[in-house]
């Protein structure tokens, strides 16, 4: 079965091994059979239809400038793709823009396309580290991951956070949140990349692109994942150690 992912701003949203997710998704997908069909969607490329999963990066100040501009003349396609059942999964800089804005220090707005109910104003202390969550809403498995973000993200009243913070800032430093997700719509801070040592995540996100092409919720065979398992335990360990806030 092939999945189809649409890369948005692979050539300016790329600083935090991004193509690191994508090379995971594709290796879990072949190893159950499926062929994963990557299509980069760049500034003034049209939304194409079909796409089962989106993902977008992060990148530097200024290119997430440059495609904020842009991304929002893509909100409409990017909203009733989401409605239809297509995936998305947003890292750090990509988890701003799927907000209402993003505020840098001298007040300045860039546009968000409203996927996601939360907001960002920039801090002036970057929070950076070794990350830990834990996800109630996966029965308490955990992710671990990195953080680098000067960006407060706070999330509307009921919206649903990605984790609880157990070690590290996450989306603010003193909500003791992180990330968020409604839906098959997933946005976080971790990076580094994510989805190398947190492999049922990737399944999670995986399957939900799927479900996309399907039509039906889809549970996937396990892998043999110790390499992934413990690349998770190295940096859990880090994050507790780190400990931070909460």
């Amino acid at each position: 079965m092939k999945i189809v992912v649409g890369h948005l701003y692979p050539d300016y949203l790329n600083i935090y091994a991004d193509r690191g997710n994508i090379a995971v998704l594709s290796a879990r997908a072949q190893a159950r059979g499926h062929e994963l069909e990557v299509r980069p969607i760049s500034l003034g490329d049209a939304v194409p239809t079909g796409i089962d999963l989106f993902y977008v990066g992060g990148g530097q100040d200024r290119e997430q400038a440059l495609v904020a501009v842009d991304l929002a003349t893509k909100a409409d396609a990017l909203r009733e793709a989401v409605e239809s059942g297509s995936a998305f999964l947003a890292v750090c800089g990509g988890y701003q823009l799927l907000g209402r804005f993003y505020r840098d220090r001298l007040g300045s707005e860039l546009p968000g396309i409203g996927l996601l109910p939360l907001s960002t104003v920039a801090g002036e202390r970057r929070m950076i580290g070794d990350v830990l969550l834990a996800c109630d809403w996966a029965g308490g498995r955990t992710l671990a991951g990195f953080e680098n973000h000067a960006g407060r993200t706070h999330l509307d009243e009921g919206a649903e956070p990605l984790g609880r913070v157990l070690a590290g800032f996450g989306n603010d430093g003193a909500s003791g949140f992180e990330g968020c997700r409604a839906g098959r719509v997933y946005g976080t801070y971790l990076h580094g990349p994510l989805l190398p040592r947190n492999g049922w995540f990737a399944d999670r996100v995986l399957a939900d692109a799927l479900a996309h092409v399907t039509g039906e919720e889809q549970e996937l065979a396990p892998l043999e994942d110790e390499l992934e398992s413990a690349a998770h335990a190295v940096s859990a360990e880090r994050a507790r150690r780190r400990g931070g806030r909460f």
